[in-house]
C-alpha cells in the first residue's frame, strides 16, 4: 500500500462509523494511505475491511505482511470489557474483480493477529510510534486471484501498510544450466523440481535437475552440462578457446595449449593442426604432439654361417619422437651358375623371431640356398610412418652370399656327426631360480634369469605350472618371451608348482627344479598337533591379555611421536575446527547422481568427485538440511572434523566439505556394498572362512589405529561397518565418538544421557557411562558374532534389560554354526568382564594374522574321526576344554566320570556346583558350549548321509 498513489477506496462494512481510510506522515515524512478503527466504548464491534482483487500470478502460496500501530487498551479509561488488542485476519478466493461488497460467510480466516507492542497517550505525545510488523502466509490454489479482509472487533488499531508478495527461486546458472525464475509450491515443505537447459555452446552430460525450496532456495543439484568441443567454461558460460589452444571433448576440463610441433590458428578449435613435415597417427589422441617417421636403421651387420645368417642392426638415429619404432626385413636372392648367369629364387626360407613387426634389432635367417646371392633391407617404421606425407620407411640393406653346404661325402659326414654334437651341446641349461614378485589372491607375477649356459640365443620361454595337490595329473603350459610371466586365474590360498625352461634354435632344454608358490599368502598351514601345543598356546597368550595396561604404556613408548586425536568440541568455533582438519572442496566439483538414504542430518546421496589434476572418484555426500540450528551445524560438522584426522586404510576416508554455501556437505570415499551387517545378510554362506577373518581383520587394524591415537569410539557395530567392492571392511560413523585422556586407564563420561547400544556395550560402560578402549574391545568381540553369524542380530529377541541381566550373570554369546574354536575363543576374551583381561587392538591383529597365515587352525571343530556313516569332528575332554579356555577343569571333570563330550551333556548347575566349578559364567560356557557342540556334530551327520 506504501507504493500506491491517492486513496486506497478499499470496501469498508459499515461503510460509516468503522473503518476510516487517513493519510499519515511515515517515519520518513512520505504520506502514506492508513486505515483506522478505533470503536473501543461500544461492545460486540464487527467492522470489515476489504482489500481490491489481487492476482495471484501463478503463485500458490502468498505471504501478507501487515505493519500497524495498537493502543493499550488499560491506557483507555472506562472501556473495561469492550476494547479488544487484536484483529482478524481473512482471505477469499475469486477468479474476477465483480464483488462489491463484503460477504463475510465466503472469507476463511487465516489468523488472530495480536501486537507485541502497544502504544499509551504519552506515547503519542512524545511522537514515539511503536509499529508492529506481522507476517502470515496463505495457500491459493484455486481461482485466478484473492481478496484479503480485515475484521475489527473493538480494538484501537492503524493499518500502517499492507505487502501482500509470495517467493520464487531466482535465475540461476548451476553445472552450466540455467534454471529459470521458479514460484515455490503450495506447501511449506515441498520441493518443486526444475529442469535446467544448457548454456550456449554446451551439451548435457546428464539431466540437469535442481528443487526450488519453499524458502527460495535452490536445493540438491543434479546432472549437468559440459562446454562443447572447443569451449571451456568460464564465469558459468561456455567461451571459446583462443588461438593455439583446444579442445578436444566436451568432458575435458578445459582449453589445452597446443602440444608440440602444432598450432591452432582460430579460435574454437578441437584439434591442433601438425606443423609441416609432421603427424599425427589415427590412433593418436589430440593431446599427443605430432612426430615424424624414423630414419633408417644403422650399422647393419651380417654374419654368416652356411645356409645360415645373422642380422643385427643398431635403433635408427631419429625415432621421430615416438616409442613405436618397429622393424621388417625384405629379402631379394638370386642364385647364380657358374657361367655367372644369375636367376631369381623362390624360398621357404625361416624368420626368426619374425619378418616385420619386429621389437628386437636381431633376426636369424635361416633355410636358405647354398651359393646363393641374397640382399636383406630392413625397414623402420612407427605409428605415422603410413601417414599421407609421411614418404616410404627409411630403410638399409646388406647383401651376402652363402656358402656350400657341403663338399664331398667324407666331409659331409664329418659336419654332419660335428652338428649332431653341436646341437646335443647347445640346448640351454635348466633356469636355476624363479622368484615371486607379486602375489594376490587369484594371480601370481614370476621372474627368473637367463640360464647360466643359453648355449645360443633364447628364442622363448616354456612355463609349466599346476596345483601342488594334483601333482602332475593336470597341468598348464605358458610361453612368453620375456624372462616374467602373470599367471592368473588361480585358486585362492593354493600352493602351485612351476618349473620353467628355454629354447634356443637347437631347441628346448630341460625344466627347472620344482618352485612352489602359494596365492594370497604363499605360507603352507601348519596344525597344532597336540592338545598339549593348544594349551602351551593359549596360556601364553592369556597371560599376555592380562598386561593390557602395560603392553599400552608401552607402545605408547616404543611410538613416542604417534599422532593423538583433537576433540573439536574443545573448539569454541566449529569452524575453526573444521577447516583445520578438512579440506573445502569448491561445490562445482561435485556431481550429485542419485540419493540413497537419510541419515540423521538429511540426505545421504551418491556422485562422482572430480578435482582438478585428479582423477574423477565416486564418493558419498551427507547434506545438512534447511532450517537446521546452530547446534546441529555444529554437530554436522564434529564428525568431518574427526574424520578428518584419521587416514587408514580401513578407516572412513574424509574427501573434503563444503562449507561456504548451502546446503552444507561432507564428501567420503563411496563403499559399493554398503553396511557390513546388510551385506552379510545378504550374501548368507557365500564366503570362506578366510575371508571372514580377513575382514575382521581390517576392523582390528582400524580400531588398532583409532586406539594408537587415543580414541574411543563407542559404536562399534557392524551397521557402522562399510564394505567396498574389493570387500574391504573400513570403520565409519564417529557420530557418538570421543577423545580419551593422556592417562590410558581414563575413560569418557558422556556429555549427556544418551541412549547407548546396549547390545555391543561392555557392562562399565552400561552401568557407569564410561568408555575406553578395552569398551570397545567387547564390541569388536560382539562384531565377530555378528560377520561370523552372517549378520544374525546379537541376542536374538531378549530385551535390553534381560540382556544386561544376563551379562551380569555370566552369560556369554555361544559360538555361531560352524564357528572355528579359536574365533569364538577370541569372542569371549573380548567379552571378559575385567577390562585389563581383554586383549588390546594389536594383540588381537597379531591374532587374526596367525590364523590367516594358518589355516588350519580354523577347522570348525577340529580333528575328524570315521564314526559309522559319516565323518563327524571328534574332540577329547582335553583338547575340547582348551579350546574353550576351562581346561583347569580337565581333572576335576575326568575324576567325576565325564570322559565324553556326550557324557558332559548331563551336566547341570547343581552338578558342577558340587564339582566346585562355581563361578556362573564358567558353568554357563560349559553347558552352552557342549550343547552347540552336540549341536553342530548333529548337522554334519544330516548334511553328509553317504557311507564312508
Amino acid at each position: 500500500t506504501r507504493t500506491v498513489p491517492g486513496e486506497l477506496k478499499w470496501a469498508a462494512s459499515p461503510s460509516e462509523g468503522g473503518w476510516e481510510e487517513v493519510s499519515i506522515m511515515d517515519e520518513k515524512n512520505i504520506p502514506i494511505r492508513t486505515y483506522q478503527v478505533c470503536n473501543v466504548l461500544e461492545p460486540n464491534q464487527n467492522n470489515w475491511l476489504r482489500t481490491d482483487w489481487i492476482p495471484r500470478s501463478g503463485a500458490q502460496r502468498v505471504y501478507v505482511e501487515v505493519k500497524f500501530t495498537l493502543r493499550d487498551c488499560n491506557s483507555l479509561p472506562g472501556v473495561t470489557g469492550t476494547c479488544k488488542e487484536t484483529f482478524n485476519l481473512y482471505y477469499h478466493e475469486s477468479n474476477e474483480d465483480r464483488e462489491s461488497y463484503i460477504k463475510e460467510s465466503s472469507f476463511i480466516k487465516v489468523d488472530t493477529v495480536a501486537a507485541d507492542e502497544s502504544f499509551t497517550q504519552v506515547d503519542v505525545g512524545d511522537r514515539i510510534m511503536k509499529l508492529n510488523t506481522e507476517v502470515r502466509d496463505v495457500k491459493v490454489t484455486t481461482r485466478k486471484g484473492f481478496y484479503l479482509a480485515f475484521q475489527d472487533v473493538g480494538a484501537c488499531i492503524a493499518l500502517v501498510s499492507v505487502r501482500v508478495f509470495y517467493k520464487t527461486c531466482p535465475l540461476t546458472i548451476r553445472n552450466l544450466a540455467t534454471f529459470p525464475d521458479t514460484i515455490t509450491g503450495a506447501d511449506t515443505s515441498s520441493l518443486v523440481e526444475v529442469r535446467g537447459s544448457c548454456v550456449n555452446q554446451s551439451e548435457e552430460r546428464e539431466e540437469p535437475k535442481m528443487y526450488c525450496g519453499a524458502d527460495g532456495e535452490w536445493l540438491v543439484p543434479i546432472g549437468g552440462c559440459f562446454c562443447s568441443p572447443g569451449y571451456e567454461e568460464k564465469g558459468g558460460a561456455c567461451k571459446a578457446c583462443s588461438a593455439g589452444f583446444y579442445k578436444a571433448k566436451s568432458s575435458d576440463a578445459g582449453c589445452f595449449k597446443c602440444p608440440p610441433h602444432s598450432h591452432s590458428v582460430r579460435d574454437g578449435a578441437t584439434v591442433c593442426d601438425c606443423h609441416s613435415g609432421f603427424f599425427r597417427a589415427d590412433s593418436d589422441p589430440p593431446s599427443m604432439a605430432c612426430t615424424q617417421p624414423p630414419s633408417a636403421p644403422q650399422q647393419l651387420i651380417s654374419v654368416v654361417n652356411e645356409t645360415s645368417v645373422v642380422l643385427e642392426w643398431a635403433p635408427p638415429r631419429r625415432l621421430g619422437g615416438r616409442s613405436d619404432t618397429s622393424y621388417s626385413l625384405d629379402m631379394v636372392a638370386r642364385r647364380c651358375s657358374q657361367t655367372k648367369l644369375c636367376l631369381p629364387c623362390g624360398s621357404d626360407v625361416l624368420f626368426s623371431p619374425g619378418q616385420t613387426g619386429l621389437k628386437t634389432s636381431r633376426v636369424v635367417v635361416s633355410e636358405l640356398r647354398a651359393h646363393t646371392h641374397y640382399t636383406f633391407i630392413v625397414h623402420a617404421r612407427n605409428g605415422v610412418s603410413q601417414a599421407s606425407g609421411a614418404g616410404a620407411a627409411q630403410s638399409v640393406s646388406v647383401s651376402v652370399t652363402t656358402n656350400q653346404a657341403g663338399e664331398k661325402c667324407f666331409y659331409t659326414i664329418v659336419i654332419l656327426l660335428s652338428l649332431i654334437v653341436c646341437l646335443s651341446l647347445s640346448a640351454p641349461s635348466p633356469v636355476s631360480s624363479i622368484l615371486a614378485i607379486d602375489v594376490t589372491r587369484h594371480s601370481l607375477s614370476l621372474s627368473w634369469q637367463q640360464p647360466d649356459r643359453p648355449n645360443g640365443v633364447i628364442l622363448e620361454y616354456e612355463v609349466k605350472f599346476y596345483e601342488k595337490d594334483q601333482k602332475e595329473r593336470s597341468y598348464r603350459i605358458m610361453r612368453t618371451f620375456s624372462r616374467s610371466v602373470d599367471v592368473t586365474g588361480l585358486n585362492p590360498l593354493t600352493v602351485y608348482v612351476f618349473h620353467v625352461r628355454a629354447r634356443t634354435a637347437a631347441g628346448y632344454g630341460e625344466f627347472s627344479a620344482p618352485f612352489e608358490f602359494s596365492t594370497n599368502s604363499g605360507i603352507h598351514a601348519v596344525k597344532f598337533s597336540s592338545c598339549r601345543a593348544c594349551i602351551k598356546v593359549y596360556v601364553q597368550k592369556r597371560s599376555k591379555y592380562s598386561k593390557t595396561k602395560q603392553d599400552s604404556e608401552e607402545e605408547k613408548h616404543l611410538n613416542p611421536g604417534v599422532k593423538i586425536y583433537v576433540d573439536p568440541f574443545t573448539y569454541e568455533d566449529p569452524d575453526q575446527a573444521i577447516h583445520e582438519f578438512a579440506k573445502e572442496i569448491d561445490v562445482s566439483s561435485i556431481h550429485i547422481e542419485k540419493v540413497i538414504g537419510m541419515g540423521e542430518f538429511g540426505e545421504v546421496c551418491s556422485g562422482r568427485l572430480r578435482v582438478q589434476g585428479k582423477r574423477e572418484i565416486y564418493v558419498a555426500i551427507k547434506s545438512l538440511k534447511a532450517g537446521y540450528s546452530d547446534k546441529q551445524r555444529r554437530d554436522f560438522l564434529s564428525e568431518a572434523s574427526i574424520m578428518g584426522q584419521f587416514d587408514h586404510p580401513n578407516i572412513i576416508r574424509l574427501e573434503g566439505v563444503v562449507t561456504r554455501c548451502k546446503p552444507l556437505m561432507i564428501i567420503t570415499e563411496y563403499m559399493e556394498n554398503g553396511s557390513l551387517d546388510a551385506f552379510l545378510r545378504k550374501h548368507d554362506g557365500q564366503f570362506t572362512v578366510i575371508q571372514l577373518v580377513g575382514m575382521l581383520r581390517g576392523i582390528a587394524s582400524g580400531m588398532k589405529y583409532l586406539s594408537d591415537m587415543s580414541y574411543v569410539h563407542r559404536d562399534l557395530a557392524a551397521r557402522n561397518i562399510l564394505v567396498n567392492s574389493n570387500l574391504v571392511c573400513k570403520v565409519s560413523d564417529f557420530g557418538l565418538s570421543r577423545v580419551l585422556e593422556d592417562d590410558p586407564e581414563a575413560a569418557y563420561t558422556t556429555r549427556v544421557r544418551r541412549k547407548i547400544p546396549i547390545r555391543w556395550t561392555a557392562p562399565e560402560a552400561i552401568t557407569y557411562r564410561k568408555f575406553t578402549t578395552a569398551s570397545d574391545v567387547w564390541s569388536y568381540g560382539i562384531v565377530m558374532w555378528e560377520v561370523v553369524s552372517y549378520g544374525e542380530r546379537p541376542y536374538w529377541d531378549m530385551n535390553n534389560q534381560d540382556v544386561i541381566k544376563a551379562i551380569e550373570e555370566g552369560y556369554r554369546l555361544p559360538a555361531p554354526m560352524d564357528c572355528p574354536v579359536v574365533l569364538h575363543q577370541l569372542m569371549l576374551d573380548c567379552w571378559e568382564r575385567e577390562r585389563a583381561e581383554r586383549p588390546t587392538f594389536s594383540q588381537i591383529l597379531n591374532m587374526l594374522d596367525k590364523l590367516i597365515r594358518n589355516p588350519g587352525t580354523l577347522h570348525p571343530q577340529g580333528p575328524c574321526w570315521s564314526r559309522g556313516w559319516v565323518c563327524v569332528p571328534e574332540w577329547s575332554v582335553c583338547e575340547w576344554l582348551q579350546s574353550i579356555g576351562l581346561e583347569r577343569y580337565r581333572d576335576t571333570l575326568a575324576a567325576a566320570g565325564y570322559t565324553s563330550l556326550d557324557s558332559l551333556l548331563a551336566l547341570t548347575h547343581q552338578e558342577m556346583d558340587r564339582l566346585g566349578i562355581i563361578t556362573p559364567s564358567h558353568q554357563n560356557i560349559l553347558i552352552a558350549s557342549v550343547q552347540q557342540e552336540v549341536l553342530s556334530q548333529m548337522q554334519h551327520m544330516q548334511h553328509s548321509m553317504v557311507p564312508v
